[in-house]
């Protein structure tokens, strides 16, 4: 290869390398974020009945994913 290719090449490498660094930061402060949200969540008065509540309405309806999949064999 001539140089100048290996010269670009290298150069797209380094750039893609800054750019996933970039992604992985950025990823973290996400993960940091929904942490000290569901943190300060956990602490408001009546976070226990909302969770139980959701737990029971997960547990009375059926997914939408089973929905899907039942409505997929019956069309089939």
């Amino acid at each position: 290869m001539k140089e100048n290719t290996l010269i670009e090449m290298k150069n797209k490498v380094d750039a893609m390398a800054r750019v996933m660094q970039q992604l992985i930061t950025e990823i973290q402060f996400t993960r940091e974020v929904a942490v000290g949200s569901l943190e300060t969540i956990k602490k408001m008065p009546g976070y226990d009945e909302a969770l139980e509540q959701l737990k029971n309405e997960v547990t009375e309806k059926p997914s939408e994913a089973e929905e899907a999949k039942s409505l997929e064999a019956v069309s089939d």
